[in-house]
């Protein structure tokens, strides 16, 4: 059972909430948001300062919102011939697996971006867990994936990541190994015969209590890195069941993605802003955690 709420003027999303769910608490109408019960347009969306236009269509559920490939957009931050790049939600897959029958970031794009007769094909240059937002980049031929791929390496690649106490010294460079455990599927950090290079810089940017926000460089890509690597310094990224401990909403956003064109050799900053949602979790309180 849901709720089904046409937006008459432009407004915020939560301001609108409140407004047409008089008989709801404020601290209800925000546990729905932050859980991901509530869409717009069929996209999941937990932002409360969410930009609703005339004849947006706003579902409240009881459970988080299982995207539908028919109605669900994504925001594109850039695209042109052979490369398309978007803001990918937290909670959302970026491509299927095959434990996994949800719905995922490349289906709801290739839909989005294909016409009538003309199906437009994609491929993905790299992924960020379902639980983390932000930049997410594919390319639109295999040829042009491995074409980036190839200079992967000289890709800057920043995040921003909101941990459990602040980190001291307040900046530094974690250089450990991880390898995968496929039978936990987790990273562990150290010497093994089977691990892989990785480093992670971090930088602290602010400190509330007992969280930070950091800006977070990688040099490597591995799975998890960011999430291992801190948890291994003492310093879990908020919400990480796997890696700490479980809450609403992970503290981890891709910020920024710096590429060159391999066709044309120009420099592309691809960039989406921390999501009001992310920054909330600076000041959320222990009771915010799932049960």
């Amino acid at each position: 059972m849901s709720d089904k709420l046409q937006v008459n003027e432009a407004s915020s999303l939560l301001p609108f909430l409140n407004a047409r769910l008089p008989e709801w608490s404020r601290s209800k109408i925000k546990q729905r948001l932050q859980t991901g019960c509530v869409s717009v347009n069929g996209l999941s969306v937990t932002q409360h300062n969410f930009a609703l236009a005339v004849g947006d269509l706003v579902e409240v559920g009881a459970t988080a919102k299982v995207m539908s490939s028919s109605t669900a957009q994504l925001e594109i931050l850039y695209s042109d011939r052979d490369l398309v790049a978007i803001n990918k939600p937290a909670g959302l897959l970026s491509v299927a697996t095959a434990n996994e029958t949800q719905q995922h970031a490349l289906a709801i794009l290739r839909k989005q971006l294909s016409r009538r007769g003309q199906e437009i094909k994609l491929w993905p240059v790299h992924r960020i867990d379902r639980d983390t937002s932000g930049v997410l980049l594919f390319a639109t031929s295999r040829e042009m994936r491995e074409a980036v791929m190839a200079n992967w390496d000289k890709a800057e690649k920043f995040y921003a990541a909101i941990v459990v106490g602040c980190p001291n010294p307040a900046e530094g460079t974690i250089d450990q190994p991880l390898r995968l455990d496929e039978v936990e599927y987790r990273m562990h950090v150290g010497e093994h015969p089977d691990a892989k290079p990785a480093i992670t810089h971090y930088k602290t940017e602010r400190t509330v209590g007992e969280r930070a926000l950091l800006q977070v460089k990688l040099e490597t890509g591995r799975q998890h890195q960011i999430r291992a690597h801190m948890a291994w310094l003492g310093y879990p990224v908020v919400g990480d069941q796997r890696y700490g401990t479980a809450g609403l909403r992970m503290g981890l956003h891709a910020l920024r993605l710096t590429i060159a064109h391999p066709k044309t050799k120009k420099v592309l900053n691809f960039e989406a802003p921390a999501p009001a949602d992310f920054l909330a979790l600076m000041t959320s309180k222990n009771n915010d955690v799932r049960r």
